[in-house]
């Protein structure tokens, strides 16, 4: 009797359903947000508009890719086989359910709030045992950010309930800081990676000093920002420090990656540019917290540019791979991460210049998402919904 990953594709492997899903909810939920921007309302979630915006697009979108992504290339690191068939529906169905709680009011707060926080901390638990089993150490790294990111979640949802915005923010900007680590971990082992591998160059080796300045001021900024979400008070100061140490140090480790080579490589340079935006918007965070802009600023250099650029690429490389197809990028993909990079540029720079075009801004940014995200959609749909050209399983 074949298995439900025989007969259905889609449940082959975690990045199959879960990039697709992503894409898709990324796109309808900030159409939705650019209706309720303009004045179009035409959803009313439990928490109100904004909270469910900001949190849908960190813990249903973002936390979507980086579980389709782990969960698969766990398979690579460990040589077990990833999560698949009735197992990979499951944890799907959990994460639509969660965004259907969130979406319309009907069900009871604590199921809802279950569902949402249960989906990380599953994904958690699935990459603990394989990496344990495996006795892939190096990959323990990911456990507890993961569950320091279900422990965001639930702080969120837990602000929403006692009335606390500021709870609500400091879990948000946790969120934010847990992912940016999880992209300088993975940027560090595949950027260099691909980027010699495709254009044929020397790989430059990776400094020691470098990388443990450069992971370990993410991490300890990491340490302070979960303070924080606890209530313990800090000084601005000292992760203005820190965040500015970051932005110096992970520019020097991006130059060693070789990206002026990429010119003509979309699935190339958008990583390098995506990876840029980590140190810009360090940057304009930490120049926040000195009182000299918004702390917003920054937060959206990270999760529009780095995090949004970095997502589509890397959902287009993955899909590609682990379908069997030629690593090449497809017409009008790269049109798709320029528009991405134009996205994370406005709601930046742009806004740091000049403010007073916050409104329109804010309007172009949302289309040139979505555009992107649609050319992903309109190519990757029938590749992700269909076997690997080679017949193996994947």
């Amino acid at each position: 009797m074949s298995s439900i990953a025989d007969r259905l594709p889609l449940a082959r492997l975690a990045f199959r359903p879960f990039f697709l899903l992503a894409a898709a909810f990324s796109l309808l939920s900030l159409l939705l947000w650019l209706g309720y921007w303009h004045g179009v309302f035409l959803l009313s979630p439990r928490a109100g508009m904004l909270w469910w915006h900001q949190h849908e697009m960190l813990f249903g979108v973002v936390a979507a890719v980086v579980s389709g992504f782990l969960l698969t290339a766990v398979q690579t690191w460990t040589g077990l086989r990833g999560l698949h068939g009735g197992p990979l529906l499951g944890l799907v169905a959990l994460w639509l359910a969660a965004r259907l709680g969130l979406a319309f009011p009907g069900l009871p707060e604590p199921l809802v709030v279950a569902l949402d926080v249960g989906f990380l901390v599953l994904v958690c638990a699935v990459m603990a045992v394989m990496v344990i089993r495996a006795r892939r150490w190096r990959n323990l790294v990911f456990i507890p950010v993961l569950a320091i990111l279900a422990g965001a979640n639930l702080g969120s949802h837990l602000g929403v309930a006692r009335g606390d915005p500021e709870l609500v923010r400091q879990s948000s900007y946790l969120a934010v800081m847990l992912v940016t680590l999880i992209m300088a971990v993975l940027g560090g082992r595949v950027i260099p990676m691909f980027t010699a591998n495709r254009m044929g160059l020397k790989r430059r080796p990776a400094l020691g000093w470098l990388e443990g300045a450069a992971l370990g001021s993410l991490a300890v900024a990491v340490l302070l920002q979960l303070a924080r979400t606890f209530g313990i008070e800090l000084p601005d100061v000292l992760l203005a420090s820190i965040l500015l140490l970051a932005a110096v140090l992970h520019p020097l480790r991006l130059i060693r990656w070789q990206g002026v080579a990429t010119a003509r490589e979309p699935l190339l340079w958008s990583l390098h540019l995506s990876y840029a935006f980590v140190p810009l918007g360090l940057l304009l965070w930490a120049f926040g917290l000195f009182g000299v802009g918004r702390v917003e600023l920054g937060i959206h250099a990270i999760t529009v540019g780095a995090m949004g650029t970095m997502m589509l690429s890397m959902m287009c490389r993955v899909s590609l791979g682990h379908t069997g197809r030629p690593m090449r990028c497809l017409p009008g993909v790269g049109v798709a991460l320029g528009l991405l990079v134009i996205a994370g540029l406005s709601r930046s720079l742009l806004l740091a210049l000049w403010p007073s075009v916050t409104h329109w801004v804010y309007s172009a940014s949302i289309v040139c998402w979505c555009a992107g995200y649609g050319l992903f959609l309109l190519h990757y749909l029938p590749i992700l919904s269909s076997p690997r050209l080679d017949g193996q399983m994947g």
